[in-house]
């Protein structure tokens, strides 16, 4: 396989693939709207199914519509090493967000063809379901469901805001198949950072190291409603100041913890809201995230002490509900150690880095030795429509993660 190692993936078809897919659900400001077993995810999908068999690969359909494109190895039986992400976006989304993790894995196996190259164990591109969450929950549905998190006839259940459900939608679209979960080897995610990090590093690759566990929490504060101008400031029990100052805590929280510690309020709703009344309610959202387990529990703790000193200061109530928690995700560390050895080979900038976002990665990682290659993307800006990556880090990453891949394939 020594020949094997000196291979390059072609980046201007990689590029034209990208661009090509992007103009499926075209957005003016240049991004793409393809939401979730929608027309336009169809079109993308009969797209990517056409290229696949037009590079001779077995493509199969399971019964959350992931899709799977398989290139035979020597041993056909062997557990196939899997490359993938999704083709879904946000409704306002970006032209590589998922669409580049599928087609760096697309374009391996034509660089594969190409050089006449076959492995040892079978090589897969996956297409997973619903990663985004943007019209159906749960978000990463359809690895989800692969690897066991979600029982498929409870999903399949699951309605949009217009009451279809997840089952009525893949028929509609064709894509509610029959193919079964199987075994996997290992598996690889190429996806663009989603953050400033490697940018700001000038780095060309990120080594994931696994993602930031997380724990979101729903907050209610009650105080009371009076008019501002005969309540006196010592007496008002406002629901807004609390507010503010549990905001304050949550960043302080994301600053003082080690370990990619991040804390962030991202909603809030304030009653009654009028200029001249002290609010007596708002409903608030905390996202905390971390590297370790063991640390997102000591900020867990932090959260709720301050929030009983908020609570006694301002003469309020406030409860919380914890409605997501994703477990920290630490990827394999010799398919991590395959990633940093081909960037090093290939003489890329590289750096370790962890993914502040879940991705389609975490679940895999449950089953299977799990790894990750970033790019940078313009401004640290994704779910955006004006969400950018420059063609040449694209190729690096999927140049890296051939030779992880190859390297892998031989080794199971």
């Amino acid at each position: 396989m020594e020949a094997a190692r000196k291979l390059r993936i072609d980046g201007e078809r990689l590029w034209a693939s990208l661009m090509a897919l992007a103009r499926i659900g075209a957005t003016p400001k240049g991004g793409v709207r393809r939401v979730t077993l929608t027309p336009a995810d169809r079109e993308g999908r009969e797209l990517f199914a056409r290229w696949c068999r037009e590079a001779g690969l077995e493509l199969r359909v399971d019964a959350i519509g992931n899709m799977f494109a398989r290139r035979n190895g020597a041993e056909r039986d062997a557990p196939p090493v899997v490359m993938g992400s999704h083709l879904d976006s946000q409704p306002n989304g970006g032209r590589f967000d998922g669409a580049y993790g599928v087609m760096a894995g697309l374009e391996v196996l034509r660089a594969l063809n190409d050089a006449g190259v076959r492995t040892r164990a079978p090589l897969e591109v996956a297409s997973w379901t619903n990663e985004e969450g943007s019209r159906f929950v749960p978000t990463l549905m359809g690895s989800g469901v692969f690897t066991g998190v979600y029982a498929l006839p409870e999903i399949l259940k699951n309605k949009d805001t217009e009451g279809i459900t997840v089952g009525e939608a893949l028929k509609s679209i064709g894509y509610a198949g029959e193919a079964r979960p199987h075994q996997v080897g290992a598996y690889f995610e190429a996806h663009i950072e989603q953050g400033p990090v490697l940018e700001d590093t000038r780095t060309t690759i990120g080594v994931v190291q696994g993602a930031l566990g997380q724990r979101w929490y729903d907050v209610a504060i009650t105080g009371q409603d009076a008019h501002a101008g005969p309540t006196p400031m010592d007496l008002r029990k406002d629901a807004l100041l609390a507010a503010a100052e549990l905001t304050l805590e949550v960043n302080r929280i994301g600053n003082s913890f080690p370990d990619y510690a991040r804390g962030t309020v991202g909603h809030m709703q304030v009653k009654p809201n009028s200029r001249n009344v002290v609010p007596g309610e708002v409903r608030m959202t905390v996202d905390l995230r971390n590297a370790r387990d063991a640390t997102l529990l000591a900020m867990k703790k932090a959260l709720t002490d301050a929030i009983d000193a908020i609570a006694r200061k301002r003469r309020v109530s406030i409860s919380t509900d914890e409605v997501v928690y994703f477990p920290p995700c630490e990827f394999a560390p010799e398919l991590v150690g395959r990633v940093r050895a081909a960037a090093a080979d290939l003489g890329l900038s590289h750096r370790d880095i962890v993914s502040g976002a879940a991705h389609d990665a975490v679940y895999l990682s449950r089953v299977a030795p799990t790894a990750m290659v970033f790019v940078p993307c313009e401004g640290g800006i994704s779910h955006n429509e004006i969400e950018n990556a420059r063609p040449e880090d694209l190729a690096a990453g999927c140049d890296v993660l051939l030779r992880a891949v190859l390297a892998t394939a031989e080794a199971l």
